[in-house]
């Protein structure tokens, strides 16, 4: 296992407290596993550094990283994105197209801004977190993809489930391990 300063210094992992360091030596911890990582913070504080490390230190290494930011997808595409379309789906689906579950399968998908992602696309991520299963857009076959989720938000996913933008079974999916990144400024 590697030493939080080696993995800060592989990873470009700026700066030192006794925070950042608890953040860093949990993210090597989980890294051996295939367990989904939530990892909170505010914009900038290194989310994505830190799914990267995470990858970078697990078995899924040699395969792919995808990384998704689901605050850039417009609502009407992201669950093409995600999941893949079928030739004829919807106007302009000229070609089936694999999705970022598929390119990403053996590997990890990094899913930043999941506070982003409207909830008909929510039911589908739980579907993906507990059996491995989704489907493309206009199929009704369904795919499989062995992915290890890492999930990003700088907002309260909590709140978002009270107040009903998130839902609470994807919550507690996503949340097996949180790993809280400390600002910029605190370290």
């Amino acid at each position: 296992m590697e030493s939080i300063q080696a993995t800060k210094q592989r990873f470009g992992i700026i700066g030192n407290s006794a925070t950042l360091n608890r953040a860093i030596e949990k993210a090597i911890q989980v890294s051996p596993t295939d367990i989904s990582v939530l990892v909170t913070g505010e914009s900038g504080v290194g989310k994505d550094v830190t799914a990267r490390a995470i990858h970078g230190t697990s078995d899924r290494k040699h395969n792919d990283l995808v990384i998704v930011n689901c605050g850039a997808i417009p609502e009407g595409i992201i669950e093409s994105e995600l999941f893949g379309h079928e030739k004829g789906a919807f106007t302009g689906a000229n070609d089936a197209r694999e999705g970022y579950f598929q390119k990403a399968d053996g590997g990890t998908i990094f899913l930043d801004e999941i506070g982003d992602t409207p909830k008909n696309v929510q039911v589908k991520l739980l579907r993906v977190l507990e059996n491995g299963e989704f489907f493309r857009v206009g199929s009704s076959k369904v795919q499989k993809a062995d992915v290890r989720l890492i999930a990003a938000t700088n907002r309260d996913l909590w709140q978002m489930v009270q107040d009903g933008s998130f839902r609470e079974d994807l919550y507690y999916r996503l949340d097996t391990v949180q790993i809280q990144l400390p600002p910029l400024r605190e370290r």
